[in-house]
């Protein structure tokens, strides 16, 4: 019963909401003069838009080389390392939080404070199952402000903790944390290509989309003016049929 009463109430709310629009535009029409009720000219800009966008877009999926080749993304990010500096200080890090009272903690402190990556593979199913949180992906660089937000740890000097900090490990909240740090990358500083490279990639196909653009549009208008496609008279240009222009 009560779904029935939501329905009939939202029919009755959009059929309220057509009449008030029909009764606006009644009214619009009304007190609009004629000129200001003439949108042919818009519904043509609109129309002429519409088409010419489908047609570079039928022309990009047809024609648009979409392989970029890692030398040209190299290249590129050689060319142009100072657009990619870091904005935030990044981290390689993995964590886990556990509870004061945990059993495992000191087989958690030799795997974490351990220097080969390797033993952090064999954390993953203890910390599955014995940790309060973890994050073991030490291949993936993240925010150092947001690791802070999960693991507050007390830095107030971020390139000399970073230097001097390789594993940390205390107590908070009745949980004890353990951090591990793998690399760094400190604010204004470049970033790694790996971060970057889709990115470019993706400024690379955009740079090739607007040239072949250019490229048609520049062929167009060379075709047409070949094939005396077009005339210009002061003030506006006039097409011939475009039969002359095919």
């Amino acid at each position: 019963m009560a779904n029935t009463s939501t329905s009939q109430t939202s029919r009755v709310s959009c059929q309220n909401s057509w009449v008030k629009r029909q009764v606006l535009l009644h009214q619009a029409e009304n007190n609009l003069s004629a000129a200001d009720l003439d949108f042919s000219k818009q519904l043509e800009d609109y129309r002429n838009s519409l088409v010419i966008y489908t047609y570079e877009t039928q022309l990009i999926r047809q024609k648009l080389d979409t392989i970029v080749s890692e030398a040209e993304i190299e290249a590129y990010y050689e060319e142009n390392k100072d657009n990619f500096q870091v904005r935030s200080t990044l981290v390689r890090a993995a964590y886990v939080i556990l509870e004061e009272d945990c059993k495992h903690k000191d087989q958690f402190h030799k795997l974490m404070s351990d220097r080969d990556t390797l033993m952090l593979q064999n954390i993953d199913m203890l910390a599955n199952d014995q940790a309060v949180k973890c994050y073991l992906d030490v291949d993936e660089w993240i925010r150092l402000d947001e690791l802070t937000k999960v693991v507050p740890i007390e830095i107030y000097n971020t390139e000399s903790f970073l230097k001097k900090n390789k594993y940390v490990r205390f107590d908070w909240n009745d949980l004890t944390c353990m951090v591990r740090f793998e690399d760094y990358l400190l604010e204004k500083s470049v970033m790694p290509m790996e971060l970057v490279r889709d990115n470019i990639k993706e400024i690379l196909l955009i740079r090739r989309k607007t040239e072949l653009i250019e490229r048609m549009k520049d062929a167009i208008y060379e075709e047409a003016k070949r094939k005396h496609g077009f005339e210009v008279y002061v003030g506006q240009t006039t097409l011939a049929p475009s039969d002359s222009i095919n």
